[in-house]
């Protein structure tokens, strides 16, 4: 196992590199920290090619690695380098961004939640983390929302990322092609022509989009619809948060709960 003792050394600046989009372009992969996350993307079967760690983390929880995982020990500065939090853990690992495993709306089933220009990646990473909890199959980030492979959507999504599926899509591709194979696209909306999300009744498969925070949906998605829904306040309240909605909405519509 190689021993890295510098910030300025070439894999620590590649790892650094790796939590930017320009690193993700070029190297085909994203850097995650923190055990939980580390350890979930392992469990879960993850092109997991590289794990650095300080010497706490490797005594701790290197039974754990897969064999053919290439190893570094790392200090606590380099830790704090790479990471984006206060208190860095000290372990992070490169996992390969595979080739988009086809998944289109010609062929899902399920429940899919789609994500028009979610900008805030705790929002995103709350609507993927309940998404995973309420049994959905998968969630399409749509042109606009932040990056899946960011560190803090990463962060945020605590490795529910790895249960359900993560695509990038055309949400207007993926609205009209869901509604031509008689699969219900549902939209979020205060307008007088939606719908009370209460009088809806659970399906098997289906689309819901989440619009923007401050904005909403976008005019041609939310015409482009099924049925859009709201959500009764009683308070006092303008609107819900996005992500407070949207789980709402997804237990609601899934039919498995």
């Amino acid at each position: 196992m190689e021993t890295i003792t510098s910030i300025q050394n070439a894999k620590v600046k590649k790892w650094q590199h790796l939590t930017t989009k320009k690193g993700h372009q070029k190297f085909h992969q994203y850097l995650v920290e923190g055990w939980h996350i580390v350890g979930d993307a392992i469990t879960a079967g993850q092109p997991v090619v590289q794990i650095a760690a300080t010497a706490a983390q490797l005594e701790q929880h290197q039974a754990d690695f897969p064999n053919n995982v290439e190893q570094f020990e790392i200090n606590d500065e380099i830790a704090k380098k790479l990471s984006d939090t206060v208190t860095p853990q000290g372990i992070f690992a490169v996992i390969d961004i595979l080739p988009a495993n086809h998944v289109t709306p010609d062929t899902v089933s399920g429940a899919w939640l789609l994500l028009d220009r979610i900008q805030d990646p705790g929002n995103i990473g709350t609507m993927v983390r309940t998404a995973d909890a309420a049994g959905f199959k998968g969630v399409v980030f749509g042109k606009g929302t932040a990056s899946r492979y960011t560190p803090k959507v990463i962060r945020s999504m605590q490795g529910s990322q790895f249960h359900v599926q993560l695509t990038e899509g055309d949400l207007t591709e993926w609205v009209n092609t869901l509604k031509d194979r008689q699969m219900p696209v549902y939209g979020s909306a205060l307008d007088e022509q939606a719908k009370d999300y209460q009088t809806v009744t659970n399906q098997a498969d289906f689309g819901l989009i989440m619009g923007n925070e401050g904005q909403g949906m976008s005019a041609d998605l939310m015409a482009a619809t099924t049925i859009n829904l709201y959500i009764p306040i009683k308070g006092d309240a303008e609107s819900l948060n996005v992500a407070v909605a949207a789980g709402v909405l997804m237990f609601q519509l899934n039919h498995d709960l």
